[in-house]
C-alpha cells in the first residue's frame, strides 16, 4: 500500500511540476513580447555602463569618427543632434547584429562640453546584410534600421544603421537618429 501511495504522490507532484511549466513557459514569452522597450535593452545597459568612462570605450577599439568635412559632433537643428560617434572598427564590416555590442557609441556634448554617453549605434552596411542573404532591412529590439544611402556625409557606403538612446532621453523616441536635446 506504501509502495502505491508513494507511487502516486511522485505521479502528483510531476504532474504539477508540468502544470507550473506549461502556465510559466507562455507568461513568459507574453512578459517579454509586452515589455516596454527599456526593459527588453537592459542587457544593453549592462553591456555598455563602462563606455561613461571614455578611455574604457578607446581601449575597447571605439574611435571617433567624424564626416567627411572632419564633423566630429553630427547636429541638424533644429530637428536634434546625434552627438560624436566613436566607431569600433573590428564590429563594423559584417552582418553579425549583437545588442550587447553596439558598432558605435555616441557622445553628446555636456553643459560644460564634454562628451557625455548618451546613445548606441547599431551599423551595418547594406552590401554586407545583402551577401549575407537577407532580403528585409535588418532590425533589433523590433525596431527596423534606417537606411543611410551612398553619398551620405560620412563618405562610405550606403549603410543601416539604428540608434539607441539609453543613456540620454530623447523626446522624438528612444530608436529614433535626431535627439532634439543634443546640441553641438
Amino acid at each position: 500500500m506504501r509502495s502505491i501511495i508513494r507511487k502516486m504522490r511522485l505521479r502528483i507532484g510531476v504532474a504539477l511540476v508540468l502544470v507550473v511549466a506549461a502556465v510559466a513557459v507562455p507568461l513568459t514569452v507574453i512578459g517579454f513580447a509586452s515589455a516596454d522597450d527599456h526593459s527588453q535593452t537592459a542587457a544593453v545597459n549592462s553591456a555598455t555602463a563602462r563606455f561613461h568612462d571614455l578611455g574604457a570605450a578607446e581601449r575597447a577599439g571605439y574611435a571617433i569618427f567624424p564626416d567627411m568635412n572632419k564633423i566630429a559632433c553630427i547636429d541638424n537643428q533644429p530637428v536634434g543632434g546625434m552627438g560624436i560617434h566613436y566607431v569600433n572598427g573590428a564590429l563594423v564590416g559584417n552582418a553579425v547584429l549583437d545588442p550587447t555590442q553596439p558598432e558605435a557609441l555616441v557622445y553628446a556634448p555636456n553643459a560644460a562640453g564634454r562628451p557625455k554617453l548618451a546613445a548606441v549605434e547599431y551599423i551595418v552596411f547594406a552590401s554586407a546584410w545583402s551577401a549575407a542573404g537577407h532580403k528585409n532591412p535588418p532590425s533589433l529590439f523590433g525596431k527596423q534600421f534606417f537606411l543611410t544611402p551612398d553619398g551620405n556625409r560620412f563618405g562610405i557606403d550606403a549603410f543601416w544603421s539604428l540608434h539607441l538612446w539609453i543613456w540620454q532621453p530623447n523626446p522624438s523616441g528612444l530608436f529614433q537618429p535626431w535627439n532634439p536635446r543634443v546640441h553641438c
